[in-house]
């Protein structure tokens, strides 16, 4: 006895397939859509990144021992395959945005090169903030045993390396690309971390899920900040039409050899003084000196 396929009836299998397609002529029209263009990719992004990653750290994600044999060798080939498939991503970023509309493919290829000859400029400093941030994790974390641990392990790690190399990138005028691989971070750890954010240098994020960083906020050095914190807007502008106003300065600012614990809630542009502490669960809106205390207790009764 043969079995009837539902598919094969084509009737209502063709007419879904055709709303589809009338769904995206809509998008089309309304001038949201890419047709025609070839869209750039997530997957490949963090290729890419692994890749760049394995390139800074060798001998920790490249497989390789610590002879320096051959070392060279290997950085050179996987970084210049890295590089060339992130300037071949960044011109299909550039084509899609409305700065970029009319420049040739050839004009698009030039300037995602340079941005790309720009990045790879900074990746000696770029390993060199992220070796302080290891230090960071090994000192802020008692548990940590050694530096290959907390590099291939800690997903506070796994979101600051994404977040050092999509800041460069943001900075550079490769937003997408940038909002991508700090996208793949927050998918891997439930971290969140703008792209635009300025973090600097001897940054941990312990255990980390629930993190989140907005795009205006300035972390200086030595801060370390535990799972469930938000540095984020308290209320965000909007114009006549209701719609949120893109600019300006919403999130806070957090000075040097600050602590945040779990679950607390900073909001707009706010200063945490330097070598304070802000206890878990914390909702703060307002700025507090050089080295406050802020409990809960201490929100209920101020």
């Amino acid at each position: 006895m043969q079995h009837s396929n539902p598919v094969a009836a084509k009737s209502w299998f063709d007419a879904v397939v055709g709303q589809l397609r009338t769904a995206r002529e809509e998008t089309h029209s309304a001038g949201r859509g890419s047709r025609g263009q070839k869209i750039p990719s997530r997957v490949t992004r963090a290729t890419i990144v692994e890749q760049i990653v394995s390139a800074l750290f060798p001998a920790n994600c490249g497989g390789l021992g610590r002879s320096e044999d051959g070392v060279d060798t290997y950085v050179s080939s996987i970084l210049r395959h890295a590089l060339g498939e992130l300037s071949r991503q960044i011109q299909l970023d550039l084509s899609l945005g409305s700065d970029c509309a009319d420049m040739s493919p050839a004009e698009l290829a030039a300037k995602a090169n340079l941005i790309v000859r720009e990045f790879a400029a900074q990746l000696p400093a770029i390993r060199a903030m992220l070796v302080c941030d290891l230090l960071a994790a090994s000192e802020g974390d008692p548990s940590a045993a050694k530096y290959h641990e907390i590099l291939l392990g800690y997903p506070g790690m796994f979101a600051t390396v994404h977040y050092r190399l999509a800041h460069a990138l943001f900075r550079l005028g490769a937003t997408l690309s940038a909002r991508l691989i700090a996208g793949i971070a927050h998918s891997k750890t439930a971290i969140d971390i703008h792209p635009g954010a300025e973090i600097g240098s001897h940054f941990f994020i312990n255990h980390g899920t629930g993190v989140v960083v907005g795009e205006t906020t300035v972390i200086r050095n030595r801060v370390k900040l535990h799972q469930g914190v938000t540095l984020g807007a308290y209320d965000s502008p909007t114009d006549e039409r209701g719609l949120a106003v893109s600019g300006g300065l919403h999130h806070p600012i957090v000075e040097d050899d600050v602590v945040i614990y779990a679950g607390a809630t900073i909001l707009g542009r706010v200063t945490i003084g330097r070598g304070s502490v802000i206890g878990g669960n914390v909702w703060l809106t307002q700025s507090v000196p050089a080295g406050s205390r802020i409990a809960q207790a201490h929100m209920r009764s101020g």
